[in-house]
Parts: C-alpha cells; sequence; structure tokens
C-alpha cells in the first residue's frame, strides 16, 4: 500500500518558486509539504552551462530575507552560488523541502474538497491528500526546440539547457540559433574558444548594462517597467538581450560580429544541406538599437525631472555602422561546407503539466489562471511569465506573487472553516455520542 498522508497544502517544485511559496505559507501558519524531484533549484544546478552567471545583480536579484553575504552588492554570480542561495533560505525559513520526490499525478477528490498528490522517491509510492496544490514548476519546463533539423541530419544538437561548455561539442563550427541571453553569450564563449560560430538573430529588446551609474534593473524599477501588467504585442515572451558576463556588459550585435562571430536572420527552414535563415537581420538589429535608445531617453528624462546628479553619458548613445553581415545578409547556410558540425538551439522552454489533471488549462495546455489563481479552485500556479508582470519569472518577483497566492490560499481556507449558526446550534443540541461523532467528522472534512 502506498504511503498515505495529508496536509493542507502542496507545493510542487523546490526551486526559487517553490522556497518563496514555501516561506509565505509558514508566514501564515498555513501547513504545507513541498516536493522537489531532484535538490533545491536543481535547475540552477544541472540545466545550464558551466560558466553562467546572473543577469542581474546580487543586490537586486534576490529575496528580501537574505543577502548574497560574500558577494559584493553589484556582482553577478555563478549558477552554482545561486543554488547555495536557495538552499541556505530553504533552511534558514525552515521550509519543509522533501527532494528527490517526483510527482506523478495531481488528482481532484471526488464529492469532498481537495486534491490527491501521487508520488514516488524512486524506490516507494507515496500519495498527500491537501486542500490546496500550487503548481510552482517555474517558467523553464521543458526545452522548446523547432522541428527544423531531423535527428537524422548527422548533426550534433542540443538545447541551450543541455550545453555546458564547448569541449562538450564535436570539433567544426556551431550555429547557434536564438539571441537572447543564452544565446548571445553561449555563441560568444563558443568562438572566443576558437570555433567559428554563426548566430541566427530574431526580433528582441536591448537594454543597456548602465547607464549613467545605473544598471538597467534600477531603471526598469524607477521607470516602473518591471510592473507591467500586458507585455508588448500580447506576446507571452520578449527576448531580453542581456548579460552579467565579464562583470556585466551592454550587448551590442556589432560587437559580436566584431569578434568574429557571424550573423544571420531568424533561422526558417532545413532542406538536409542547407539552413535557410530570414533577410530580417538588419531590421531586428534596428528594432532593438530603438529599444536601447528608448532606454536612454526615458532615463535622461527621469534625470532631468527629479534633478538627479549622474554623471553624463553621450558616448552611450553612439551607434557604429551594421555590420558587413547585416548590411548583405547571408539567407542559406551549406552546413557541411561552412564545416558546421552542431547546433546549440537557444530557442526557449514549453510549460509541461502533464501531471496536473485538473480542469485549469485551455485547449492549447496553458494555464488559465489571473495572478496564479486558476479557474479550478484549489490550484494555483507560480514562475510563470507575466503572472502579474514583467518581474513574475525573475527571483525578486516571483517572491511577490508568492505572497499574493499565499493569501488567496488562506482567504478560501478561511472560507471553509465557516460554520454557521445553524451548524453550531445542531452541534450543540445533540446527544453527546453523536456530537462526537459531529465533530469528527468535521475535522475529517477540514482535514482532507
Amino acid at each position: 500500500m502506498p504511503k498515505q498522508e495529508e496536509t493542507e497544502v502542496v507545493v510542487v517544485g523546490g526551486g526559487q518558486a517553490g522556497v518563496a511559496m514555501s516561506e509565505h505559507l509558514s508566514a501564515r501558519g498555513m501547513p504545507h509539504i513541498v516536493l522537489e524531484r531532484g535538490r533545491i533549484a536543481e535547475r540552477w544546478r544541472t540545466e545550464r552551462w558551466d560558466s553562467l552567471v546572473t543577469n542581474g545583480p546580487v543586490w537586486h536579484d534576490r529575496f528580501p530575507g537574505l543577502e548574497f553575504a560574500d558577494a559584493d552588492p553589484d556582482d553577478f554570480v555563478p549558477k552554482d552560488r545561486v543554488a547555495r542561495y536557495f538552499e541556505d533560505y530553504a533552511e534558514k525559513i525552515h521550509a519543509p523541502v522533501r527532494c528527490g520526490v517526483e510527482v506523478t499525478s495531481v488528482t481532484k477528490t471526488e464529492g469532498e474538497p481537495g486534491f490527491l498528490v501521487e508520488y514516488t522517491d524512486g524506490t516507494t509510492q507515496g500519495r498527500i491528500r491537501a486542500r490546496a496544490v500550487v503548481a510552482a514548476t517555474g517558467a523553464f519546463q521543458q526545452p522548446s526546440i523547432p522541428p527544423i533539423v531531423s535527428d537524422e541530419a548527422g548533426l550534433t544538437q542540443l538545447h541551450s539547457s543541455q550545453y555546458r561548455n564547448p569541449q562538450q561539442l564535436p570539433e567544426g563550427n556551431v550555429l547557434v540559433v536564438g539571441a537572447g541571453a543564452s544565446g548571445v553569450q553561449i555563441a560568444d564563449e563558443l568562438q572566443q574558444s576558437g570555433r567559428q560560430v554563426y548566430l541566427s538573430v530574431g526580433p528582441h529588446d536591448r537594454p543597456p548594462r548602465r547607464y549613467r551609474d545605473r544598471d538597467n534593473v534600477w531603471w526598469l524599477g524607477v521607470l516602473g517597467l518591471w510592473g507591467k501588467a500586458t507585455p508588448p504585442q500580447g506576446a507571452d515572451h520578449v527576448t531580453i538581450v542581456v548579460s552579467g558576463a565579464k562583470g556585466g556588459h551592454t550587448v551590442d550585435f556589432r560587437d559580436l560580429a566584431a569578434s568574429g562571430i557571424t550573423l544571420v536572420g531568424r533561422t526558417s527552414a532545413f532542406d538536409g544541406t542547407r539552413m535557410r535563415f530570414n533577410e530580417d537581420l538588419a531590421t531586428n538589429i534596428a528594432k532593438g538599437d530603438a529599444n536601447y535608445l528608448s532606454v536612454l531617453d526615458a532615463a535622461d528624462e527621469y534625470i532631468e525631472r527629479n534633478g538627479l546628479d549622474l554623471p553624463e553619458e553621450p558616448e552611450a548613445r553612439v551607434l557604429g555602422p551594421l555590420p558587413a553581415c547585416a548590411v548583405i545578409p547571408i539567407t542559406e547556410l551549406d552546413l557541411a561546407a561552412a564545416g558546421v558540425t552542431a547546433i546549440v538551439w537557444a530557442t526557449g522552454f514549453r510549460l509541461d503539466y502533464s501531471w496536473l489533471h485538473v480542469d485549469a488549462f485551455d485547449q492549447q495546455g496553458q494555464p488559465v489562471q489571473q495572478r496564479g489563481v486558476s479557474n479550478e479552485p484549489g490550484v494555483y500556479f507560480l514562475g510563470l511569465p507575466w503572472q502579474s508582470s514583467r518581474g513574475s519569472s525573475f527571483i525578486w518577483g516571483v517572491w511577490h506573487d508568492a505572497k499574493y497566492v499565499a493569501d488567496q490560499i488562506v482567504i478560501q481556507h478561511d472560507y471553509q472553516q465557516y460554520e454557521s449558526h445553524r451548524d453550531r446550534a445542531a452541534a450543540d443540541t445533540m446527544p453527546s455520542s453523536c456530537a462526537d461523532a459531529h465533530v469528527e467528522h468535521l475535522e475529517k472534512v477540514s482535514h482532507s
């Protein structure tokens, strides 16, 4: 027989979202269990490349209750340090995290409140009855690779979450598809290792790393951009080209081209020999430049309006000419002739809630939710992009979203604990044996 127990809330996922959720549930006195299939912050440990550092300075990319004591506030710390941070935080708040436990199924219990959570720890199976379930598995669940190049093409193909270092790839040149934060950093590392890299660039935002003695995350804060509740053009995700590597620097595709990287447009098709690219490289770079300059404009206006004494930086507005590969774009590339033996797909992730068998999804499998509260009473989501704002999938943003979700869980819990005057009066007038049975029944319901 599987082991069975009861609690008020089960949190699925022990990364930044799960740890934040645990803190707020504990603060509200809500019994809960956090189930993590690996270790705390496992994706930071094993699903990122070796040299990755945070894309934001640690004064900003942290929870309010704990600083990175061994780092300068403006540092961009390595991924392993981030994982240790969440371990330390979980220990600090006494989070009831069970590692090495994979949730296999969550179903609604029939005829009574709550859900049945089924799990395995690799050797045994168990069940937990809970009134509420929080899916805190975050935004980066399953690698998303477009079906462009088949496995029979004779090329090594990795998603960015599988890439670790240049030595992992076979000898030869590399095509990196996707030029967001991950793509540009991986492409730069591969180029510096001595390979010829082709980088496929799509539409993106390109903010300055720092401007007038303030980091980009500070500008997003004071300009009110972190709090934006709707993504541009209704998109779920906007590619942001920003990097904390090399102490943090502004990404400029002109610099990447000058380092030897060959830029191409968005990848569109593969015929078995040649990869084809859209003729949109110059347009994508120009739109990224416009986004960059708009941040500088907004920052300058904010400084003037508020009378701040911050150093001027006119050189930040000087953009060089487009590289030759953007002026005369490459629209197709014979991969074998170019010596390309590997493709790194920095093409993002898709959600996977195949274990969550409840009525909380649309026809495309996307959660139907508002600020993490789903249309299935008792089911909540945490860590989704744009869950409440632009900051929702960031470390500090998920902490604030978790507070809201915890509040909603407690509100619903209080409703479920309600007893009418008639219920109490009926219990008072029952024979003692019946009253005891009634109380026992209410206790079972409240804990089921």
